[in-house]
């Protein structure tokens, strides 16, 4: 069974082809955008194509069983009608909530009739990044909407998902919401990082225009964006759901252990 990954030097595609790997499969292809710099497993057949730009797949996908669908709204129609056309019997794309700007991604699988598995992760404990510099700075962070709870998850528990669900039946026509094993509110997230690092953490509420700047300066254009995402998880708090550990047979990664493993992001 040949497995194509694309996105398969970006941060969870990368983790995919490992969890493959680890998990016996011996016909893996990878899609990068420069195979020469990919530095991908020995045993990987490397492909050179990017998902975003679909008339680069056709070679690709020659001869794939099941491919791993990284989120590309604006090109996953085209990449499946093509991969339909390649014989590619299953799609388990990565895309996220539903009815937000990644339903495009599952629409376009579903369109092209091959048989599909949706994985639905939420916020990404990684985007903990926005918070490094100021903690490698001090013990001070400062940032908005503290109360807000959501159940981030670990990219890495996501790409376990993704390979286990690629490697084995039973998961057509399924959507898998993947959170972490704990609702969080952005304090408690501080603080679990802070327990990682053996630091105390201060967490310092901003609102109204400083929030706006200090959003604006950490994250450009995407500041009113993410705070806008705040305001409305505020309303409606994201829970915490067992799939991960339902499909892997162990626990989900908790916030804190994801620090500790991380910690130099925080050094």
């Amino acid at each position: 069974m040949r497995i194509l990954v694309t996105g398969a030097t970006a941060n969870v595609g990368r983790m995919v082809v490992d969890e493959l790997l680890a998990l016996g499969a011996t016909d893996v292809r990878a899609l990068t955008v420069d195979p020469a710099k990919a530095k991908l497993p020995a045993g990987v057949e490397v492909a050179r194509g990017f998902v975003g730009r679909p008339e680069t797949l056709v070679d690709a996908l020659a001869g794939v069983d099941r491919m791993y669908l990284a989120p590309h709204p604006a090109s996953a129609p085209e990449v499946c009608r093509l991969a339909a056309q390649a014989g590619v019997r299953v799609i388990v794309d990565m895309a996220g909530a539903k009815g937000d700007h990644w339903q495009a991604v599952e629409d376009g699988v579903e369109a092209s009739g091959v048989p599909w598995t949706h994985l639905e992760p939420g916020e990404f404990m990684a985007n903990a990044d926005l918070w490094a510099p100021q903690i490698r700075a001090g013990d001070v962070v400062r940032d908005a909407f503290g109360d807000v709870v959501n159940a981030p998850v670990a990219q890495e528990d996501i790409a376990a998902v993704a390979a286990r669900v690629l490697l084995s039946d039973g998961h057509l026509g399924k959507a898998y919401e993947l959170t972490g094993p704990e609702a969080l509110s952005r304090r408690q997230k501080v603080a679990a990082i802070g327990r990682a690092l053996g630091r105390e953490l201060t967490y310092v509420e901003l609102t109204g225009d400083e929030a706006r700047a200090q959003f604006t300066a950490t994250m450009g254009e995407y500041g009113e964006w993410y705070l806008d995402g705040l305001a409305q998880l505020l309303e409606y708090p994201q829970p915490a759901v067992s799939t991960v550990a339902d499909l892997l047979g162990r626990p989900a990664t908790t916030y804190e252990e994801w620090a500790r493993s991380h910690a130099d992001l925080f050094r």
